[in-house]
């Protein structure tokens, strides 16, 4: 998949798709799903528009959502959904002031030459949000393209959304969530070095930047860390600010729980399946080292249940 900013013009002729695409769940796989089978049949090359930063995050940030996804981990999603091109627009108050009808002409006419759009039922763009799929289909009768709306895509009785990724993520339900996404929550980060305090407590730590202005989920968690060898390797982690230490901005922390490996510098993909305890603020750095042992003995105690459950 061909990662492009801005506005230059693609070379083929496309099937395209508009939206955050935050967490690139089921709903979104479906809608992506139904862009390659139009563009099969067209022999177009398929296309996702979506903005760095988010329409929230320019006008309110303080108030916008935790991201799911982070633009790198987006990309990977959406390219593992079998699309050609991510399209990278820049969201300012310059792209938010444009009419719906420029806008379209901009993107969807002159940069990616569009046969066919999908998008949902409640999308929204150009000034003021004005834009509807009515909109957009009478744009497209103009331009020479078609419009299709995706179906709400729903699980467990309520509709797949990020809004409500996010509560489960936040609640503890991690089971839930990935029923939602297809599969784990992840997040993915590079290992930095640290305070090496998880070494003195003798659970060494390897520490992920998150870059991203906070996460969607806090506490302690067992996880399966990627990007180590050829299978995930047992571990748990501590995702939040460390209030024992003073800690300052969140922190992804993990502890293996099998065997020392080189981490500085490796990139990890951490897989978050179940939620452990909230973090806690402890007396002293011998309480803290007493909980990190009962943590990891019962990560430990989940992995077996985990084995015996999937053995015959």
């Amino acid at each position: 998949m061909e990662i492009r900013r801005g506005w230059r013009r693609s070379p083929r002729p496309a099937v395209v798709t508009i939206g955050n695409y935050d967490g690139v769940h089921r709903g979104h796989q479906a809608i992506l799903a139904q862009v390659r089978q139009a563009a099969q049949r067209a022999g177009a090359a398929t296309v996702v528009v979506t903005f760095e930063p988010t329409p929230q995050e320019c006008f309110a940030p303080a108030r916008a959502p935790a991201r799911l996804t982070r633009l790198r981990e987006k990309a990977v999603r959406v390219a593992a959904c079998g699309i050609d091109e991510l399209r990278v627009l820049r969201f300012d108050r310059e792209l938010a002031a444009q009419s719906a009808e420029d806008f379209v002409r901009r993107l969807l006419v002159d940069a990616l030459s569009a046969g066919h759009v999908v998008v949902g039922d409640d999308f929204r763009f150009g000034r003021d949000r004005a834009g509807d799929i009515h909109t957009l289909r009478a744009l497209g009768q103009r331009h020479g393209f078609s419009v299709a709306g995706s179906a709400t895509i729903a699980a467990d009785g309520e509709r797949i959304s990020s809004t409500r990724i996010r509560q489960l993520l936040a609640a503890g339900e991690l089971p839930a969530a990935a029923r939602l996404l297809g599969g784990p929550y992840t997040i993915c980060g590079r290992v930095i070095r640290g305070r090496r305090l998880g070494r003195q407590l003798g659970y060494p730590t390897a520490n992920l930047s998150l870059r991203r202005r906070r996460a969607p989920l806090r506490g302690i968690y067992v996880v399966e860390v990627a990007g180590l060898g050829p299978t995930p390797l047992p571990a748990v982690a501590s995702l939040g600010t460390r209030p024992t230490v003073n800690g300052r901005g969140e922190l992804l922390e993990v502890h293996l729980l099998e065997g020392a490996h080189a981490l500085y510098g490796k990139l990890l993909e951490v897989r978050f399946l179940h939620f452990l305890r909230p973090e806690a603020h402890f007396a002293d750095l011998p309480t803290l080292r007493q909980q990190i042992g009962q943590d990891a003995e019962a990560a430990r105690a989940w992995f077996e249940a985990r084995r015996f459950q999937d053995d015959p």
